[in-house]
């Protein structure tokens, strides 16, 4: 895998919690960057507020706006989630509202360096939280830049309508921007209404459904003993194999080489 961006919907749950969720649950070296221009919220809510001085996404933008030092100071802004292991590391993002205006003109800046990541020694995949889109400076390079984009929505009716809004906005945006089709999946979050119909209603295919773990969700949002036998932590871990499924195949068919102007096909 590569670049993993999550987003969601004005009113829609759970995307920093479910990006959170899949970097504690994967199997392959990540790096979880807060990029949510509302700001970051790990290192006040699941760590505690346990570091001390700044560090992050905001100091990273000041640094390299500064002196263009991000590949030299990227890895001293990190998280180790798992230490001393660095297989799960985290960006945290802006806490400072006024840090926001250094990110904003940086995000393409921090797409064409996280797409570098993947191929280091040791590789790193980036799962990307951009929060929600209806906010100041959204981070679209990142989403144009991920190899899956997943938008995170509740599976009940008030959630589904605006983001009915939000696929047709993405796909509006990655049309002017020529991103290669196939991007996009849904994350359906609680009961409600089934996968296929949700995916027929919106023309989006529906990659995962998490079920509602409050327990869970409270101890990756402020912080607690997360377990890998809970229900959101189960279904997280599943939701590794159709998305690298899902990037295979669009790697696959973006590799496939187009037939040759003026050349006929063969017989």
């Amino acid at each position: 895998m590569a670049i993993i961006a999550l987003v969601s919907a004005k009113g829609s749950p759970g995307v920093t919690t479910t990006a959170l969720a899949c970097t504690l649950s994967w199997h392959r070296r990540l790096v979880l960057a807060e990029c949510d221009p509302a700001g970051g919220s790990v290192l006040a809510g699941y760590l505690g507020g346990q570091l001390d001085g700044p560090r992050g996404i905001g100091e990273l933008a000041v640094r390299e706006l500064r002196d263009g030092s991000l590949e030299s100071t990227f890895w001293s802004q990190l998280v180790d989630l798992d230490a001393p292991r660095r297989e799960r590391l985290l960006l945290p993002g802006v806490v400072d509202p006024a840090q926001a205006g250094s990110v904003a003109p940086l995000w393409q800046r921090f797409a064409d360096f996280f797409r570098t990541l993947e191929k280091g020694r040791p590789g790193y995949d980036v799962i990307v939280d951009c929060g929600r889109l209806q906010v100041f400076g959204p981070p679209w390079p990142l989403l144009r830049a991920a190899d899956v984009v997943l938008l995170v929505t509740r599976a009940q009716l008030p959630g589904l309508s605006g983001t009915r809004s939000m696929i047709r906005a993405i796909e509006r945006d990655f049309t002017d921007h020529r991103v290669p089709p196939g991007t996009l999946r849904l994350v359906v979050v609680g009961d409600g209404h089934g996968k296929a119909e949700i995916g027929k209603a919106l023309g989006v295919p529906v990659i995962a459904r998490l079920p509602e773990d409050p327990r869970t969700a409270q101890a990756l949002s402020f912080g607690g003993t997360v377990r890998a036998g809970r229900p959101l932590m189960r279904a997280a871990t599943a939701l590794e194999a159709p998305v690298r499924e899902l990037l295979e195949q669009r790697r696959a068919r973006l590799a496939w080489p187009a037939p040759a102007q003026g050349v006929p096909d063969a017989v």
